[in-house]
Formats: structure tokens, sequence, C-alpha cells
């Protein structure tokens, strides 16, 4: 747990931010950003869980979560379907980690500060020095902690949706494909929550075996 925040000690000042539901065909894609004030032993302590939030149970990073939420300055974005049909999921979750991100250094009030971004690409024009680290939710204790309010959040979006639209098991999907969602989804249709760009090739394979 000490190396996550060791690895953010050599940036300096950090934000760290990470996204939740790129992958999902169902329902808004969310990214954090999270600056730790202050790191104590006691927090190190608190948080000896942290780490890539896929790699945690629902339990755990419920617990996380109210850590980071108490002992950080943070903010989680959600870039909801229309959108992400208009400007694609790359540019959604690149779009809902820059707002993140410049809400969390507004009230903060930071100004000598880098920006470490999960994964392989850099947030689109934006203003502040960053460097986007692969695998950063197992490497850095900003990002780590970015993923669990990413994650949480959405799952907990997603359970509310399941309410309105129970058919499509998204409180235990979260939205992604799996074969129960997709024979959902030939039986009742799309809803206002899904994205059809990512069932394009669903409905394709569809009417092929129609033709047989």
């Amino acid at each position: 747990m000490s190396n996550l925040f060791d690895f953010d000690k050599e940036y300096g000042v950090v934000v760290g931010t990470d996204e939740a539901g790129r992958g999902p065909a169902a329902g808004g894609v969310f990214a954090a950003a999270v600056y730790f004030p202050e790191v104590t032993d006691t927090l190190i302590n608190d948080l000896a869980r942290l780490n890539d939030s896929k790699k945690l149970s629902e339990v755990a990073r419920e617990k996380l979560y109210d850590v980071i939420i108490k002992n950080t300055i943070n903010s989680v974005v959600c870039i909801e379907v229309d959108e992400i049909e208009k400007i694609n999921i790359l540019n959604s979750s690149l779009k809902a980690m820059k707002l993140s991100c410049e809400n969390v250094i507004k009230q903060a009030g930071l100004k000598d500060l880098i920006t470490l971004v999960d994964g392989n690409k850099l947030i689109k024009n934006y203003t502040y020095p960053q460097k986007f680290i692969v695998k950063g939710d197992g490497k850095s204790a900003s990002i780590a902690a970015a993923s669990i309010l990413a994650k949480v959040t959405r799952d907990r979006y997603m359970k509310q949706l399941a309410q309105e639209f129970p058919h499509y098991g998204w409180e235990k999907n979260a939205g992604y494909l799996t074969a129960a969602h997709l024979k959902a989804i030939d039986e009742y249709g799309l809803c206002k929550y899904h994205r059809p760009s990512f069932l394009r090739k669903h409905f394709e394979k569809q009417k092929q075996l129609t033709l047989f």
C-alpha cells in the first residue's frame, strides 16, 4: 500500500484520474479525480487494501470508498449515453476525466501539480501538466482511489437504472453484454439507456441468422 503513495510522491503534487464504464453497452461512463491533501500513517493503514477497483470485491470497494471520500478532495463526472453516441466512448471517457480533474484542481486551489491519467491516452484540451500511466490503478494511490470512486459510483447508478428497467439485470451485470443481458435485449429490445453503437455487431449477427 505504501508503495502506491511512494509512487505518487515521486511526482510531487498529484491528481489521479480513472474511468469506469467504457466497456458496457448500457449506461453512462464515469470518471473520478482524486487529490490527497495529507497522507498519514493512519490513512495508509485504513487504505491497506487499496488497489485497482476491478481486483477488489464489492464489499471491499464500498469500505474503501468511504475512506477515500472522507480523506480526499475528489470529483466524479458522468457522461451520459446520448453524448457517448455523439462523440464516441473514448472521447467521452477523456471528457469525464478532464471535467473531474478540473473540479478537483479548482476545489483544492492547486497550482504546481501533475495529473496522472490511467491508461495510455492523455486528456484532450487539458491545460495542466499530465502523464499517462499504463495500469496506473495498480501503481498510483491517487489513480487507484479514483478507480474505486468511479466504479462504486457507476455500480450504484446502474442499480438505480435497473429499478426503472428490471428486465436487463443491470444490478448484476452493470450494463456489460452478458448472455442474460443479450437475451433480454432480443426479447424486450433496447431502452433509452442502451448504447446502440455497442450493439451493431449483435444485431448484424441476429440478422444474418434469420436469413438461414
